[in-house]
C-alpha cells in the first residue's frame, strides 16, 4: 500500500504536492461522481450539492483521522455517501413538497421542472439518442440504473459496485444484466425506427 495515500488531507494546506495530488484525483474522478449523483437526484444542482457534501464529509473524516483505508477506499466511500445523501435529500424534498401542496390551493399543480434536465451533458452522441437513452434509464428501477451508471460511466468493477451499494458483487452483476436487458427492451421501438442502434 502506498504510504502517501494514507497521509491525512490536512497536508493539503501545508504541502503544495499534496494539494496537487488531491486536485488531480478530483479531476480524474469528479465527472464520474457527478454523473452518479445526477442519476441519484432530481436535478443537476441537487447532484452538485450532494457531491460537494460527500466530498466535504470525506475530507473531514480523513483530516480527523477517522477514515480507514487509503486513497483507494475514497471511491467506494463517496459512491455510498452520495447515494445516502441523495436519499436523504429526496425524502426532505418530498416532505417539503407535501407540506407545500397541503398549504397551496388544489388548483395549483406542482410541475416537474427537472424532466428536461439532461443527465449526459458530455455525451458525444446525437441529441435524440442521448434523450432516448436517458429516458430509458429513468424508467428502469433505481437498483438497475444505478448499477448500469456505475459500471459503464463510473468504470467500476462489480466488486466495487457491490461495496458501494452494500450488495454482493454477484447481485451487482445480475442487476447489471437484468437492467441492460430491460433497457434494450424499452429501446426496441426506437431501434426499429432507426433512432438508435443497440
Amino acid at each position: 500500500m502506498d504510504e502517501q495515500n494514507n497521509k491525512p488531507l490536512n497536508a493539503i494546506s501545508s504541502k503544495p504536492e499534496a494539494a496537487s495530488s488531491w486536485r488531480e484525483w478530483i479531476e480524474q474522478h469528479g465527472s464520474k461522481f457527478l454523473l452518479f449523483a445526477r442519476q441519484q437526484t432530481r436535478s443537476t444542482e441537487d447532484a452538485k450539492d450532494v457531491l460537494q457534501d460527500a466530498l466535504v464529509r470525506l475530507v473531514e473524516k480523513v483530516t480527523q483521522g477517522e477514515f480507514i483505508g487509503g486513497q483507494e477506499a475514497w471511491t467506494p466511500y463517496l459512491y455510498t455517501t452520495i447515494r445516502r445523501l441523495a436519499i436523504d435529500l429526496s425524502r426532505r424534498d418530498d416532505r417539503r413538497r407535501k407540506r407545500e401542496d397541503h398549504s397551496v390551493s388544489n388548483d395549483e399543480v406542482f410541475c416537474d421542472q427537472f424532466s428536461a434536465d439532461p443527465w449526459f451533458e458530455s455525451y458525444d452522441g446525437d441529441e435524440p439518442a442521448r434523450h432516448l437513452l436517458e429516458q430509458g434509464l429513468k424508467k428502469l428501477p433505481a437498483k438497475f440504473s444505478e448499477v448500469i451508471v456505475m459500471k459503464i460511466w463510473g468504470e467500476k468493477t462489480f466488486a466495487e459496485i457491490g461495496e458501494a451499494l452494500d450488495i454482493s458483487q454477484n447481485t451487482a452483476a445480475s442487476r447489471y444484466r437484468y437492467g441492460l436487458e430491460a433497457l434494450k427492451k424499452s429501446l426496441q421501438g426506437a431501434k426499429l425506427r432507426g433512432d438508435i442502434s443497440i
